[in-house]
């Protein structure tokens, strides 16, 4: 099932996706490519994390 959760993660997790691309193109300014890079790290990490905390809700 969905929960609220689950939809805090994924939109932060899109939220990160969508400013590591602005940062790589250079929608907010001039391109950044290394910080594009670093903020799209963030993406997996996010939704690992979310994940670990949702198991650990789970036992």
């Amino acid at each position: 099932m969905f929960t609220k959760a689950d939809a805090l993660i994924l939109g932060a997790a899109f939220i990160s996706l969508v400013f590591s691309v602005s940062l790589w193109f250079g929608f907010l300014g001039a391109a950044n490519k290394e910080a594009g890079l670093f903020v799209g790290l963030w993406v997996p990490s996010i939704i690992t994390v979310g994940n670990y905390f949702r198991t650990r809700a789970g036992r």
